[in-house]
């Protein structure tokens, strides 16, 4: 349903087909997905989207003038509704997308978390760093993180294209994660015709948290480019220096530490050749 909200409110204005028509279609596609109680699963979502505020209670929800159907017919999809995720996730990638200045793909992975410090018995729980309204107030909070990828649009709008979503779990190498779902969106991309041989590199966005060199390595097949933030406190170890003639033992894999926050660590700058 989050989903769902992200793709309407996103839909460009000036698509060939008119949104209205866009959005029609989708609609229709998205019903398809929902393999089990679909009607009453697009009518909850319907109430969803249309709702004033945040939905609070189910029993709320059912008020809705969207909900056509009985509080039972509410708790029916609930419980026995079914949504075909492959299918949902091959109907995002189709929808037309933002595009940045240059006509490239600009698509950001981050995580989301889905606080649950009161559900003991919810299986999976990790606990999710919630920021404070002031320096230092951190906390760390039981509940769900969620990898998240999103189509990006120009200029400063908070609207993005939700793509997909994959829920992180206690023993999941986070980095292994990341790399086979930004996998399979860009595939996803490049079957529904988004991305075409010489077409620019998708830029694929990521925050501090994520390991881009592994990345890299792990996605140098595909079509795109990383871009991902460094920490501020992050230290790395610069080259070996070159061997001296007459050393013995096991020579150096690295050189000196270079810290970020420490300029002194910093390596001289090098002048680049002129072409």
């Amino acid at each position: 349903m989050i989903i769902t909200k992200a793709v309407m409110d996103s839909l460009p204005k000036d698509d060939s087909a008119g949104p209205l028509a866009v959005l029609s279609q989708f609609r229709l596609d998205f019903h398809a997905c929902l393999t089990a109680r679909g009607d009453e699963l697009c009518e909850l979502a319907d109430a969803v989207l249309c709702a004033d505020g945040p939905v609070r209670t189910l029993a709320g929800l059912s008020l809705a003038p969207e909900h056509r159907r009985g509080h039972g017919a509410l708790y029916d999809a609930v419980n026995h509704g079914r949504i075909g995720v492959a299918g949902l996730r091959r109907v995002l990638a189709g929808l037309p997308l933002p595009r940045a200045a240059d006509g490239r793909l600009v698509l950001a992975v981050g995580v989301s978390n889905w606080l649950r410090p009161d559900a003991a018995t919810s299986p999976g729980r990790l606990f999710c760093h919630v920021y404070g309204r002031a320096k230092g107030q951190a906390q760390m909070i039981p509940g769900w993180p969620c990898s998240v990828i999103a189509a990006l649009e120009p200029g400063r709008t908070s609207w993005t294209a939700v793509l997909d979503a994959v829920r992180l779990g206690p023993d999941d190498d986070q980095a292994a994660v990341t790399a086979a779902q930004v996998r399979d969106v860009v595939t996803r991309l490049i079957e529904a015709g988004h991305w075409r041989q010489g077409d620019p590199a998708i830029l694929v966005i990521l925050d501090a948290g994520y390991d881009v060199p592994r990345l890299s390595f792990l996605l140098a097949d595909l079509p795109v480019e990383l871009l991902g933030r460094l920490r501020s406190d992050r230290v790395m170890q610069l080259p070996a220096a070159p061997r001296l003639p007459g050393i013995v033992g096991r020579p150096r894999k690295h050189g000196g530490e270079l810290a970020l926050a420490n300029p002194a660590t910093w390596p001289a700058r090098r002048s680049l050749p002129r072409p």
